[in-house]
């Protein structure tokens, strides 16, 4: 298939996926992520065995694009679900993909690109690479990816990191657990491929059952937990803080909220 937004390449038993926008710092727009649900399902009928997922640039993702934050303001309450629903379905196929995947993480993922970097099951990282979960900072919810960073860090580490929206570095992601290594970025792909080949020696068969076990253990709980998050993450976007954090955001100034 051809992508607009990224690059799929097949190396022997390795799927490589770099998001291709490095002029936007690869931020996710309505195009990557529908380009993002394809490609995940190419590689998913695909003979490979591991999913390698990085970026091009200096950056891995750095949140949504700007163009698209604009066209949030005018949306209708059912396109604002049909959106939630959307980048749920992408969230989703990235965390619960049948075969192993890696993140390479070469730069700074921000909000929605912390969220694609850490539903890898393996994250590596560049020591520069920044994340940060910053939905309160301009008046969104930060519900869809709640639900996996609770699984993930608990709850005293994930109310810090989503109602701060602060931006941490690499060493504190090792640290709470959320990546597996920080690699230098001369390194960060061959190890990549590295840990891909070893994972590729293991049996087929028991990486996808393991995999699948590991799905189906999350999967009620997500399900509930999934459709109260689409609700608040389409819900927020009708509120006066939402439309003025946006604004702000985009004309670089302090937003005046007004809790309404």
């Amino acid at each position: 298939m051809n992508y607009k937004t990224l690059d799929l390449a097949f190396d022997s038993r390795i799927a490589i996926l770099t998001l291709n926008r490095p002029e936007k710092r690869n931020a996710v727009s309505y195009e990557l992520i529908d380009d993002l649900i394809g490609a995940l399902e190419e590689v998913q009928s695909s003979s490979v065995r591991i999913l390698i997922l990085t970026g091009a640039g200096r950056a891995f993702c750095s949140g949504m694009d700007l163009e698209n934050l604009r066209s949030l303001i005018g949306r209708s309450p059912e396109q604002n679900l049909e959106d939630s629903r959307t980048m749920v379905k992408l969230f989703r196929s990235l965390y619960e993909f049948p075969k192993p995947t890696i993140a390479a993480v070469n730069g700074a993922a921000i909000a929605g690109g912390t969220g694609l970097a850490f539903l890898c099951d393996f994250t590596l990282a560049v020591p520069e690479a920044k994340f940060g979960y910053t939905e309160v900072r301009i008046g969104f919810v930060p519900a869809i990816v709640s639900t996996f960073l609770l699984r993930q860090v608990g709850e005293k580490i994930a109310r810090d990191l989503l109602l701060t929206g602060r931006i941490f570095d690499a060493g504190e992601a090792l640290k709470l657990g959320l990546i597996n290594e920080i690699v230098p970025a001369e390194k960060l792909m061959d190890r990549a491929r590295e840990l891909a080949g070893q994972l590729a020696e293991n049996g087929p068969m028991s990486l996808f059952l393991t995999k699948r076990l590991l799905t189906e253990h999350a999967r009620a709980e997500l399900d509930a937990q999934i459709e109260a998050a689409i609700q608040e993450n389409a819900g927020i976007r009708q509120s006066a803080d939402f439309r003025e954090g946006i604004a702000s955001f985009l004309e670089k100034r302090k937003p005046q909220w007004t809790g309404r």
